[in-house]
């Protein structure tokens, strides 16, 4: 039997081979994002303090399916616009990188759509997405 031919090797490499080169697990999470205007402060996770907005406006509060109980705040998801209502809207090749500030359910100003995921500012949205679009669907994942 050690000189006979093994038929099943052959096939089974390649379906191993196929499983391991072109299998990606994903790391990310898909939700939804709106977006809200100024004011800002004061934020559920920081107050008044001016000093919790990255210098570059990239921030958001979060929704109740990421808020956490408050241990979302300080936070930070890569986040980018995978498709919306109307085909277009997103800027696909942009993602970007956010802080969580406030929750959704309690910031001053309102968002453009109820239930989101993450709530961006307008900085934010219009980075990856039409800002007229009212919200658009994501892929965010936390690092």
């Amino acid at each position: 039997m050690p000189n006979q031919q093994r038929p099943w090797r052959l096939p089974l490499f390649i379906v191993f081979f196929l499983v391991t080169t072109f299998y990606n697990p994903s790391l990310a999470d898909v939700g939804t994002a709106a977006h809200y205007s100024p004011p800002y402060l004061p934020t559920a996770c920081f107050g008044n303090d001016a000093s919790q907005f990255p210098t570059n406006n990239l921030f958001a509060a979060a929704g109740d399916g990421i808020w956490d109980n408050g241990a979302s705040c300080g936070r930070q998801y890569l986040v980018r616009c995978i498709s919306a209502a109307t085909p277009g809207t997103c800027n696909p090749s942009q993602t970007i990188q956010i802080r969580i500030v406030d929750r959704a359910e309690t910031s001053v100003s309102r968002p453009s759509a109820n239930g989101a995921t993450i709530i961006l500012s307008n900085t934010a949205f219009s980075a990856i997405a039409n800002p007229s679009a009212a919200s658009v669907n994501i892929e965010f994942q936390q690092v």
